[in-house]
């Protein structure tokens, strides 16, 4: 497993992880999964367990997605080496 830390969010990538490219974001207890586009932009996963608590503050899963997309290319990165 392979992780950054950026602004507080800890992202997650897990080898052998299935398709399409993402990432699972972690800050105060939020925990969201983001796929990573082709057109560079993270956004939320399209499933029923992308936001946990699915209660979770408007303004945390904000952040998260706001410093996911800051930092694209590192977190493409992280699951490009994970996949290699």
């Amino acid at each position: 497993m392979g992780s950054y830390q950026f602004d507080g969010v800890t992202f997650r990538v897990y080898p052998g992880d299935h398709d399409p490219p993402h990432v699972h974001g972690r800050y105060q207890g939020v925990f969201v999964i983001l796929e990573l586009g082709k057109d560079r932009l993270a956004r939320l996963a399209e499933r029923w367990d992308a936001i946990q608590p699915s209660d979770a503050k408007k303004n945390h899963r904000r952040h998260i997605l706001k410093v996911a997309n800051a930092h694209f290319d590192d977190l493409m990165e992280l699951w490009e080496e994970a996949h290699a």
